[in-house]
C-alpha cells in the first residue's frame, strides 16, 4: 500500500490523487470542461469489475452440519473476552433503498459453527442500513464477510470516506487497479474475488444476543450488550486458505498504523471544509477518538475556537473528546513540544473550551450513553491584534540559522582526534 509511516513522499502523492479523485476541479469552459475528460476517465478506472469465478470461491460449503466457523483458528485474545472474535472482517451490506454495497470493519463474535454477533454501532453504516431493512419491512439484511481480502480492501474498509464514496472505488484508487468482485453464493452481494474466506448470511431484524466484554483498542474491555446476530448460510474459500485476524488492546497495536495513514490521506479532505488546518495528528494514547492535535493559521479574535467547532461538526471528528490547537510551524507528532505549548501557552480561563455532544460509544468515561463534555485548548502564541492579549510575548529560544549552519560545517573539526584527546581544549568558532 504504501502506507508506511515513514514514507511522507507517498503520502503527499496520495494526498493530491484524492484530493482530485473526490473533488475534480471545477470546469468554467467546455475547453476546461474537456481537459477533465482525462481525470474522469482515470477515475473510471477504478470502479470494481464483477468477474464470474473467484480465487475464493474454490471450495463451496452450504451445509451448516459441516464444519463452518469451527474450521477456522479464531482467536480469544484477552482473558475476559466473551468468546473467540473475528477481528479484521471486510462486511458488505447493500443499501435496501439505493442497491448500493457499503463495506466496514466491525468485530464477530462467534458463538457457534454458523452464528456470530453483529457488532452494529449506532454510528455506524451497518447499523443505519439494518435500521433501514427494519423500517422497509423486511425480515433480515443479506450479509457477506470478507475474510483475508486484499490490504487495499481492508483499509478501505476502515476509512472515513465521505458519504456516497463507494469503498470498493477508493481500494481501487488506492491500488491504482479495481477490485475484482464475484457474486456470492447464497446471498445477492458481491464480495472481493481475491479474498482468502468468505462468510454468506442473513442478520434477522428481530433478533439480539448477549456480545461481549471484549479487550478493545481503548485499552479496556468495552463491556457486554445485545448486538444484532448472524447466521451463515454458506462458506466459501480457497484450497488452504490463511486466516487473516488482528489483536487489539492498549496502543500500540497493529491498528495504530492504520490510523496513522488515515491522518495523512485524509488532511486534504479536512483542507476543503476547514482549510485553515495545516496538519494533524492522533496519538496513540487518545485512542483515535479521544485526543486531536490539530496545527492552524490563526488570522483574527476566535480563529482557534471556530475551528475546535468546526472539528466537532466534521463527521466522525464529532467523537473528538479533546481538541488541541497549536501554530502551523508546530510538529504535531512532536507530544513533546505539544506538551510544552499546551503547559507553558496556556491560561487555563482563557484558553480552554468546554462544550458537549456525542462521544465515541467506547467511551467509558461519559456519564450517558456515547454523550459528554469535549475540552478545547488553544495552545498557539497570543498577541494584541488576535487574542486582546496586552503583555509582551517573549520569543521562543531557537539557535539562529548562521550559528546552526556554521556548526554542522565545523562538526568533524570540534570533534576530531586531537580534541577528542583533550576535553577541555578551547576551540575557536
Amino acid at each position: 500500500l504504501g502506507l508506511e509511516p515513514t514514507h511522507d513522499a507517498d503520502y503527499s502523492e496520495l494526498q493530491q490523487r484524492l484530493l482530485q479523485f473526490i473533488k475534480p476541479p471545477k470546469a468554467a469552459s467546455m475547453i476546461d470542461k474537456l481537459k477533465l475528460l482525462p481525470m474522469l476517465a482515470d477515475a473510471g478506472k477504478f470502479f470494481p469489475k464483477t468477474v464470474k469465478s473467484a480465487p475464493c470461491q474454490e471450495v463451496v460449503v452450504t451445509d451448516t452440519a459441516q464444519p463452518m466457523l469451527d474450521m477456522l483458528p479464531i482467536l480469544t485474545c484477552w482473558p475476559q473476552d466473551g468468546g473467540p472474535f473475528i477481528t479484521m472482517p471486510v462486511v458488505f451490506t447493500k443499501d435496501p433503498e439505493t442497491g448500493h454495497q457499503n463495506a466496514g470493519m466491525y468485530r464477530l463474535q462467534k458463538y457457534d459453527n454458523c452464528t456470530t454477533g453483529m457488532h452494529w454501532h449506532k454510528h455506524h453504516d451497518g447499523n443505519r442500513l439494518y435500521e433501514a431493512a427494519r423500517r422497509a419491512g423486511k425480515d433480515y439484511v443479506e450479509v457477506a464477510v470478507a475474510l483475508g481480502a486484499p490490504p487495499h480492501v481492508v483499509y478501505a474498509a476502515t476509512a472515513p470516506l465521505p458519504p456516497g464514496i463507494d469503498e470498493m472505488i477508493f481500494a481501487g484508487f488506492l491500488h491504482q487497479s479495481p477490485v475484482d468482485m464475484v457474486p456470492c453464493k447464497t446471498v445477492d452481494l458481491e464480495v472481493p474475488a481475491q479474498s482468502e474466506i468468505i462468510l454468506e448470511g442473513r442478520v434477522p431484524v428481530d433478533e439480539l444476543r448477549w456480545e461481549g466484554p471484549f479487550g478493545d483498542h481503548t485499552g479496556v474491555y468495552s463491556l457486554a450488550d445485545d448486538f444484532p446476530v448472524f447466521h451463515l448460510t454458506a462458506v466459501t474459500h480457497r484450497h488452504n486458505p490463511i486466516y487473516l485476524t488482528t489483536i487489539v488492546g492498549k496502543p500500540p497495536q497493529e491498528d495504530l498504523y492504520l490510523g496513522g495513514a488515515t491522518e495523512h490521506i485524509f488532511l486534504p479532505l479536512l483542507n476543503l471544509f476547514i482549510p485553515e488546518i495545516t496538519d494533524m495528528h492522533m496519538p496513540a494514547e487518545g485512542v483515535f477518538h479521544n485526543c486531536l492535535i490539530v496545527s492552524m493559521e490563526k488570522r483574527y479574535p476566535g480563529h482557534t475556537r471556530k475551528i475546535m467547532h468546526s472539528i466537532w461538526g466534521f463527521g466522525q471528528l464529532m467523537f473528538s473528546k479533546y481538541i488541541i490547537v497549536v501554530d502551523a510551524d508546530v510538529d504535531v507528532r512532536n507530544l513533546s513540544d505539544v506538551a510544552w505549548r499546551v503547559f507553558n501557552h496556556t491560561d487555563p480561563k482563557r484558553d480552554t473550551v468546554i462544550s458537549e455532544g456525542p462521544l465515541d460509544i467506547l467511551d467509558h468515561a461519559c456519564p450517558r450513553w456515547a454523550y459528554g463534555s469535549k475540552l478545547g485548548i488553544d495552545a498557539t502564541i497570543k498577541t494584541a491584534a488576535e487574542d486582546d492579549f496586552q503583555r509582551d510575548w517573549p520569543d521562543e529560544i531557537v539557535m539562529d540559522e548562521a550559528t546552526r549552519q556554521k556548526v554542522d560545517q565545523r562538526w568533524t573539526d570540534y570533534f576530531s582526534q586531537t580534541h577528542q584527546k583533550s576535553p577541555r581544549q578551547p576551540v575557536s568558532v
